[in-house]
Parts: C-alpha cells; structure tokens; sequence
C-alpha cells in the first residue's frame, strides 16, 4: 500500500538522521506529488506515524518530527546519576503524546465548552466514567459523589480545614507521611496526633487508644503503597482499621493515589469496608501518569458534599476543564488501561531488583521496607548515623536520596533514616546505587571522616 510506503520513506529518514528531531515534514500535497497519489493517502500515512509519536501536528502550521524530550548526554552515559530521589513517573514511560491527542480530541468535541467556567464539581461525563473505572478498584459509588480536584492534596489541605459531621476538631496521621500533608498541617495550625507505621504496620492498640482518648474528626492513611515507607496493608488489618473508626466515631480518609498499581488484584481498599461514608476515597492521577497534570478526586459523603464543594470553589472556582476533557477520552479509549498494565510490569520489576540488591549489599545490621511498589522504600541506618551525613557524602558519589526527616511530626521526628524511589532509576543502575549506598554507610560506620554524631 502506497501509505506504507511514505511512512517506511519518512522512518527512514528518521533513523538517517536527514530528518532532525523538530524539523517540519513537507506538506500533504508535495507528497502526493512526489508519490503519486491522493491527499488522503498522505494524510493516512502521516495519522499513523502520529499514532506511532515519531511526528506530531500543528494546526494550520503542518506536521513535525517529535524530539528527544529527555536526551542524554555523553557526560551523563560516562558518569550518571543513581536518582533515588525523584519520585515521579519513569520519564521514558510518561504518555505526553497520547495524552496530548486526548487534549485535541476533547477540544474537537466538546469546542468552547472546554474554556468557559464549569461544574465546581467536575464534568458529570468524566464523574461517570471515573465511576466505572473505580469499579476495578472495588470502589462502588455514583457520579454525584465524586468531586474532581486539582490533585489528590488539594481534597486533603481542604479536608484538614473541613468541620466533619462528628463535631469533632482533630486529625491522627502514620508517621511518617508525605511532606505535602505535614506542611498542611503546620500551616493550618490543627492539633495533630501521629501513630508510629513500621514495615508490619500500624499498632492498632495505640491506634484505638487515641481514637478513644481523643476528638479525632478523621485519620488519614495511606492504605498501599505509603510514602515513604512502601508499606501495604492486608485487608485484615484495613477491615480492623474501618471498625475501629465506626467504633469510635472517626472518618477514615483513603488515600488510594497509587491502588492503579497494585499487582494483587485481591487487595481491597479501606473504602470496600464501608461505603456509606465513612471512608472517603481519595485518588490521583499525577504519580501513574504525569505529575503536572494536577487531577485526581475525592467520594465525598453526601453529608459533607456541599460544604466541601463550597470550599474548592473558594480556592480555585473548579479543576481545569481542558484536562478533565482529555483524562475522560483517555479512560474511554482504553489508553489508560494499556498504560497501567505496562506500568504495573515495569515497576514491580524494578521493586523486585531493588529488594535484591537491598539483599546482596547492605550490611546486615541495616533495615529497610519490602516495599514492591517500584516507588518508595525507606532505608534505616544503624548506631548512631545521620541520614543528613549520609545524604551529602553520596551526593558527590552521584548518587540522590532523600532525608526524610521533614515527612515526620515534631515530636515524632527522626533524623536516621533515607527514601529511595526506583521509579526514575535505570534498571542497570539500581545495584550499582545500592553498592555505593552500602559502602558510604560502612565508612561512615568506620568513621573515616571527621562526621559528627549528635
């Protein structure tokens, strides 16, 4: 067929490098001239190689050769950096282009509904596809009580603010949690009550001892895959969690932001336990997908929905339409499933490498999670170590991991433990990072450096 051959001829020339990344291809008529053929031949050939994201259109301007959004330079092949920090999607991975037809799809369909002001709530299409899509999440509900938000954080910094239906004014956290929390509840001054997460999990005695003590309004968690820890909780220990707070009159807010990841297809979220309400869901899209695309959403209960939407109007009048256009196209396709489905595979084998590395290397008087999520674990050093020390002696190593001294409550403070996130991290690298990790911690150990202990 004659439009295989003009993307067999275009693909050619990619690899030849007579067509450099960005560089315009001709227009639909010099080809068909140059082919002999129709317009329509052209333009087939062109949608397909669009399909395949070596080219990509501009409206009115024409068709362009897609560049190398991440290249490497030859610095970085001699000398790369193990980033154990970054804790976003593999870049490599990252559906940009599909995501980017989604967005001129959706502006095809929906025209100038997509930049005028909307529901505060969400677009109820989207809520209805997100309905099914929770679904396989063992999440049952309706559109009317799904809110779309600007990110899974912005439903939390409004929850912490919200008056909830038990009259009660406190909130119970694990420790240690995501900054983006902590910092949440600095600002906003509320009375915080922290109960210790450890690579077994919460201590459900402590956990009910503060729900009975005190006026907790909700207890957030991170049922699976928690950061920083990578911790997951059986589905006993969920359903004991959910009784607790029917017992003692507390909500449960969910965070599920990666339950899309789960491998085990058994695992059920808190939500399951009890969907009347008393758990409230919250979902993102940015860790799975792309970080800057800031949508996720929240099962509200009816008792709380109005205010809350209230409050979100406040802040931002409603989550942009644009993309909420796009996610709903990019559920409906099936592109998100395929996505999640590579996903799932690419990082439980990086999860898997990391614990056998973690294995081979680190010395035995050092502990870590078992996290698979392919996202977080957490490293705790022996003695008397730092985590700051640490840090900064592999820095110039070229190698990145995160203190997480900051994920934690004052009084809950530890200043002995590092997170590391594979997700970004080359599966080549991921034993060499741990050897270096390994060796920096047994000079510290040895004290070859002047490091003060405090």
């Amino acid at each position: 067929m004659i439009y295989a051959k003009i993307m067999h001829h275009i693909e050619r020339q990619i690899e030849a490098g007579t067509l450099k990344p960005g560089s315009k291809l001709p227009s639909i008529r010099s080809l068909s001239e140059t082919f002999g053929c129709s317009n329509n031949t052209v333009i087939k050939a062109y949608s397909e190689l669009e399909k395949k994201h070596l080219i990509y259109t501009v409206p009115k301007s024409g068709f362009y050769i897609v560049e190398n959004m991440y290249p490497r330079n030859a610095d970085a092949a001699i000398n790369p950096v193990v980033d154990f920090l970054s804790a976003g999607p593999d870049k490599s991975i990252m559906p940009f282009r599909d995501y980017q037809h989604c967005i001129n799809q959706a502006i095809e369909i929906y025209k100038e509904d997509m930049f005028t002001y909307s529901d505060k709530q969400g677009l109820y299409s989207l809520r209805s596809e997100l309905a099914r899509h929770l679904q396989d999440l063992q999440v049952f509900t309706v559109p009317e009580r799904i809110c779309i938000v600007s990110g899974s954080q912005q439903a939390l910094h409004l929850f912490v603010s919200l008056p909830f239906p038990n009259g009660k004014h406190d909130i119970c956290v694990e420790q240690p949690t995501h900054r983006s929390l902590i910092e949440s509840i600095k600002l906003q001054g509320t009375k915080t009550f922290g109960v210790g997460i450890t690579h077994e999990g919460i201590d459900l005695n402590h956990l009910e001892s503060l729900f009975k003590r005190n006026t907790i309004k909700f207890f957030y968690t991170v049922s699976r895959f928690h950061n920083p820890t990578g911790f997951s909780y059986s589905n006993a220990q969920k359903r004991k969690i959910v009784e607790l707070a029917q017992k003692y009159d507390v909500y449960i807010i969910e965070d599920d932001y990666m339950g899309d990841l789960d491998t085990n297809l058994k695992q059920d979220p808190m939500f399951a336990y009890d969907p009347s309400g008393r758990v409230i869901y919250t979902k993102s899209f940015s860790k799975v997908m792309l970080p800057g695309l800031r949508l996720g959403l929240a099962v509200v209960p009816d008792s709380m929905k109005d205010q809350f939407l209230r409050t979100k109007f406040a802040s931002d009048l409603h989550t942009p339409v644009l993309t909420q256009g796009a996610l709903e196209i990019y559920l409906k396709s099936g592109m998100y499933a395929a996505h999640i489905l590579r996903m799932r595979e690419i990082y439980s084998r990086k999860a898997e490498l990391l614990q056998e590395a973690y294995r081979a290397h680190l010395p035995a008087e050092v502990t870590y999670s078992g996290s698979m999520s392919g996202f977080y674990s957490t490293i705790s050093l022996p003695g008397r170590l730092k985590a700051k020390n640490l840090v900064d002696h592999l820095r110039k190593q070229q190698v990145l991991v995160d203190d997480v001294r900051g994920m934690f409550l004052p009084e809950f403070e530890r200043d002995t433990m590092i997170r590391l996130s594979v997700s970004q991290v080359d599966e080549a690298l991921i034993h060499t990072g741990i050897r270096l990790i390994a060796s920096e911690i047994t000079k510290l150990q040895l004290n070859k450096w002047d490091v003060k202990f405090v």
